[in-house]
């Protein structure tokens, strides 16, 4: 007897689950202390999580700001959903993933300079809690499909040792859609496509875009929708090298610029790829309790096809140009959908956000740069977000004509610094690369470079715009509000004393892919990495003390120097 009246309520609960609608958005709303006051009632699934980001698309390159790229999925999705115009990014790939993955800002990682190169002994802190490890502590799958980017000298910088159950993706920055094949240097070349811990040479010959929503279609395919489930899906498109199936550049076979032309067949088939995406969402039983997160990594490369016009400059820089982001959000449960959302969101905000949406909790304890902003995405409030650090770098090429005295006295100008709070955005040293480049001119590139707007007075270390007024930063306002330019210096000030120190570690030979089978993967052992810091402590030492400047360090100096310059327009 109490079997049977166990099998009947079992019955009358499952019964009850599939015929719930999962698209009322009371029930969005509810949490544990509904679920406490009414335990007959359960509670709501907590969302199907689907998170893709895209390597260097620019902010012009979607057809919905008006693009000549046809990317009718993502349009889609965006009018349907909630469009993010006031969301932003980091100007490159690992400062946007580190900060991703830890709502951190890069001064709290020790990330705040250049990338992570796939000979360099770092990877993201591993005293950082990250987000897939969260949201694993909430009860969900994890999973990552795509580029990493975040370091790999150590087994325990991985993706499966940092949060996600599953991996296959390259874990270094610029690989070959193809062969997988990336080099970090003349003959420092090697493979990389990985399935979990394991190099996956047998996949080796698809194009990587068709293959990572092949597999996040599998592992669909494969789960449980009871289970709730986050996927990160982080595609390699539309990164250099620029390559494409023939079929997509066939398309844009007008167009006169061929850099232009293979990008715009790259977004085409990366937007198939999403489409494929949602639709085995809807196919296996996902879609209708999940929550889809579309995002760029950082201003589009213009130089190799992107473009971000209006907004000024380019991937790399500090202009609106490189840390606009492409954003929106696409969902059933979203209270308020078709509409275009001018909240301030900034990408640290997605950890505290979605392990609210997982049921989870932050605190103050866990020292987050980002605030939770689903009611603002969701029911239209206002953000909780006011002001944003871009980044502080001191170790950048600090610019000629900055000083103490030109930052009253406050803030040395001469290092590369931005900052938003409330309208105004702030720049400081050398902001990176600042023209304006329409779109028309890059059919005819390199002959019409002259023509473009050049950026102005070269010659000076500070810039002020009041970005709402004017988001395409044409009219410096730093000469007539320096009562505004202090106060944003000052802030600076109060984020550089909670920063922590730059770690960007010297190359080390012993991550060459020929000491590895070939392939690129962990290669320092627990002795090394001790030894790593003891010498990056004996460095830090040494420069605080005074030494008489020899030839050969003034050399040194001059080549660093050099490589930064050549390596900021290679990223």
């Amino acid at each position: 007897m109490h079997a049977l009246t166990g099998f009947s309520l079992v019955s009358l609960l499952s019964f009850g689950y599939l015929s719930w609608d999962w698209t009322k958005p009371s029930l969005v709303a509810d949490g544990p202390s509904e679920a406490s006051e009414q335990p007959s009632v359960a509670p709501p699934q907590p969302p199907h999580i689907i998170f893709i980001l895209t390597d260097d698309q620019g902010y012009h390159d979607v057809g919905y700001h008006g693009s000549d790229i046809e990317t009718p999925t993502l349009d889609r999705l965006a009018a349907e959903g909630v469009k993010l115009e006031n969301y932003y990014i980091q100007p490159i790939c690992t400062p946007s993933r580190s900060q991703l993955l830890t709502g951190r800002y890069q001064i709290h990682t020790g990330l705040q300079h250049s990338i992570i190169r796939p000979r360099q002994p770092n990877c993201l802190p591993l005293d950082q809690v990250t987000l897939p490890q969260k949201l694993q502590e909430a009860g969900y799958s994890t999973h990552m499909v795509g580029k990493w980017h975040l370091g790999f000298y150590r087994k325990e910088c991985l993706p499966t040792r940092r949060g996600f159950d599953t991996f296959l993706g390259s874990l270094t920055g610029n690989v070959d859609y193809y062969t997988y094949d990336n080099c970090d240097g003349p003959g420092v070349c090697g493979f990389d496509l990985h399935e979990g811990e394991n190099v996956a040479w047998g996949l080796s010959g698809q194009y990587s875009t068709m293959l990572y929503a092949q597999r996040v279609s599998h592992i669909l395919a494969s789960h449980s929708p009871r289970q709730p489930l986050f996927l990160y899906v982080a595609f390699q498109a539309v990164h250099t090298p620029l390559q494409s199936p023939r079929e997509y550049l066939y398309r844009y076979r007008s167009m006169g610029n061929v850099a232009r032309r293979k990008y715009a067949a790259m977004v085409t088939c990366m937007d198939e790829a999403v489409r494929n995406i949602t639709w085995a969402l809807k196919r296996y039983g996902f879609y209708n309790n999940s929550v889809i997160i579309f995002s760029s990594d950082n201003g589009g490369q213009t130089f190799s096809g992107g473009s971000n016009w209006p907004l000024r400059g380019r991937k790399g820089t500090y202009w609106e140009g490189g840390v606009r982001g492409l954003g929106f959000v696409h969902s059933p449960l979203l209270k308020r959908k078709r509409r275009t959302s001018r909240a301030l969101v900034h990408i640290t905000d997605w950890y505290p956000t979605l392990v609210g949406l997982a049921g989870g909790t932050v605190s103050v304890a866990d020292g987050l740069d980002g605030y939770d902003v689903w009611p603002a995405i969701s029911e239209g409030r206002a953000s909780p977000r006011t002001e944003i650090l871009h980044n502080i770098d001191p170790l950048y090429n600090h610019a000629r004509h900055g000083s103490l005295e030109g930052g009253f006295g406050i803030w040395n100008t001469a290092v590369q610094a931005a900052i938003r709070v409330g309208e105004w955005k702030l720049l400081t040293g050398d902001p990176g690369y600042g023209d304006w480049i329409p779109p028309q001119t890059l059919a005819a590139f390199p002959g019409s470079w002259w023509n473009l707007e050049r950026m102005a007075s070269a010659r000076q270390a500070v810039w002020l715009f009041n970005i709402s007024a004017d988001p395409y930063e044409r009219e410096d306002l730093a000469g007539q509000r320096p009562d505004v330019v202090r106060a944003l210096l000052a802030r600076l000030v109060d984020y550089n004393r909670t920063a922590i120190p730059v770690r960007y570690p010297a190359e080390n030979p012993r991550a060459h892919p020929d000491f590895n089978g070939g392939a690129w993967g962990p290669w320092a052992s627990d002795e090394e990495e001790e030894e790593e810091e003891e010498e990056a402590r004996s460095r830090s030492l040494s420069r605080g003390r005074r030494k008489k400047k020899c030839k050969i360090c003034k050399l040194r100096s001059f080549f660093r120097k050099l490589n930064t310059r050549l390596m900021s327009h290679r990223i």
